[in-house]
């Protein structure tokens, strides 16, 4: 079957729905007018549908006999940021903004929901649908995954990233990490105050705090190995009240991030160490709070190679391109730690159009050329998995 054929009937609908979204964002757990859109669209195609976590909705196409199962991802939350596009699609609500591209995930799946509903009846298996909630604070995977037994009997899994790294008309789909683990740390350092002309006295959560932002750094230059990966990043620091006051108390914020599976898994230990020893050495003590956001997203073999294959079916062999893995971090890696799974980024920079905008920039937007792309290889990947 040729899925570019039958896709194009929906060119104009994947721009209208990813218009719609853009010009009403949704934050984060608060995805209900887009859920609410999402499962209107399916009603009218007949396709079967759960609600989940309120907001997540779960639908299944079935093909004419029994088979495999493939699960196909996209997330629909938006940013808590303030749009400076002049675009008639502009976000109608202040201070939210789809910065991101996940209005274009969500439009490029519905699109290829009205594929694979036409071709039911060529294919053989289930194809799941998963729209997911709260992306972008790496909780929505997660949430669905603790509480529904999404991938129940699914065999493999795909999701789609518009990608402002990437030249719109090209995709990477290459195998291994893609895309970091994450996660967010607070430290809190108990000194002991006092004037500051007695430093004696006292002990100062300022300087603790100082030697501890240094050591920390020790963790990539000197305890991994240089052939993996490890950020470790303060970014944000609060301590003392006055200027003659010694503080006794210093809070710490920060984000690492890494590659390695193994090196995600040991950080937690290495900064109670690092936290631990140092404190010590000071007289002073230091509580760490983590949240483990995501692990790191890796693509498998022979998934990246049905894909590759989808691409050039479609696309040919020039559409491929080679992109370097990156340190932002994705919850679709929580689904890819269960089942065999893949992770495209599908390009949207156009710089003719001027549309070049760093993802989360308040100028963010995507080239729609690029929408179809998407809805394709979502609808021909499944289409092979399955026949595979």
């Amino acid at each position: 079957m040729d899925i570019k054929s039958i896709s194009d009937k929906y060119r104009d609908y994947v721009v209208e729905k990813r218009r719609y979204f853009h010009m009403n964002p949704e934050p984060s757990f608060c995805e209900f007018n887009t859920s609410k859109v999402v499962q209107s669209e399916l009603d009218k195609l007949g396709i079967e549908y759960e609600v989940v976590c309120d907001v997540a909705v779960v639908a299944r196409i079935k093909g004419k006999n029994d088979g495999k199962k493939i699960l196909l991802r996209a997330d629909m939350d938006a940013l808590e940021v303030v749009e400076k596009n002049d675009v008639v699609y502009k976000s109608q609500k202040e201070g939210l903004m789809h910065a991101c591209g996940h209005d274009g995930h969500t439009a490029m799946l519905l699109g290829a929901a009205h594929i694979l509903n036409e071709v039911k009846d060529y294919f053989d298996g289930e194809v799941v649908l998963f729209f997911q909630h709260a992306e972008e604070v790496a909780k929505g995977a997660k949430d669905v995954l603790d509480n529904y037994p999404l991938l129940d009997g699914v065999e493999g899994a795909f999701g789609i990233h518009l990608w402002q790294g990437v030249e719109s008309g090209k995709i990477s789909l290459e195998s291994g990490p893609r895309m970091a683990a994450a996660d967010f740390f607070k430290i809190t350092i108990e000194g002991k105050s006092g004037h500051g002309s007695m430093p004696s006295d006292t002990i100062d959560a300022v300087v603790v705090a100082s030697s501890v932002v240094m050591n920390l750094q020790h963790l990539v230059s000197r305890n991994t190995s240089p052939l993996d990966s490890l950020v470790v990043t303060i970014g944000k620091m609060e301590a003392g009240t006055r200027f003659n006051v010694i503080a006794g108390e210093a809070v710490l914020e920060g984000t690492s991030r890494s590659f390695s599976d193994e090196v995600w898994k040991g950080i937690p230990e290495k900064l109670e160490r690092v936290i631990k020893g140092t404190c010590d050495a000071y007289g002073a003590k230091g509580v760490l709070e983590m949240d483990r956001a995501t692990p790191p997203l890796v693509n498998d073999g022979k998934m990246s190679d049905i894909l590759r294959d989808s691409a050039i079916k479609l696309y040919g062999e020039s559409s491929i391109v080679k992109y370097e893995k990156t340190t932002g971090g994705e919850d679709f890696a929580y689904i890819s730690q269960r089942v065999p799974s893949v992770f495209a980024f599908v390009g949207i920079r156009n710089d003719e159009k001027c549309i070049n905008a760093a993802h989360h920039n308040d100028r963010f937007d995507i080239d729609e050329d690029s929408l179809q792309i998407g809805m394709n290889l979502y609808a021909q990947f499944a289409i092979d998995f399955l026949s595979k």
